[in-house]
């Protein structure tokens, strides 16, 4: 089991910019952020497989860029955040290639316990 642990969230209006960091126990194969509204599904953000090979949410692309050390740790670079960015953002992890492959949130093993973003317009 790998241990996740997200920073980096806060309050910030509408046009700004957040820093997301995971800091990860262990190298892992496919790590990933996911988000999560109250009574919402959780929702895939943004991945990375271990080539380094990105995957984006229609909705964030050009705002939002991945990215993963070699120390094993993930980083969401948000701009131009909107309100609608607004949610619980929870960091993953996976050593299977094929959770970078679906991006479903069910084929990732471990979850770190989330840090949340709100956007105020």
């Amino acid at each position: 089991q790998v241990q996740l642990a997200e920073s980096g969230g806060g309050s910030v209006q509408a046009g700004g910019s957040l820093r997301l960091s995971c800091a990860s126990s262990a190298w892992t194969g496919c790590m990933a952020w996911f988000r999560q509204v109250p009574g919402s599904e959780r929702e895939g953000v943004a991945r990375i497989d271990i080539n380094g090979g990105r995957w984006y949410k229609d909705s964030v692309k050009g705002r939002f860029t991945i990215s993963r050390d070699n120390a094993k740790n993930i980083f969401l670079q948000m701009n131009n955040l909107k309100p609608s960015d607004t949610a619980i953002y929870f960091c993953a992890a996976d050593p299977r290639p094929y959770s970078c492959v679906s991006g479903l949130s069910g084929s990732f093993r471990d979850w770190g316990q989330g840090t949340q973003v709100t956007v105020s317009s």
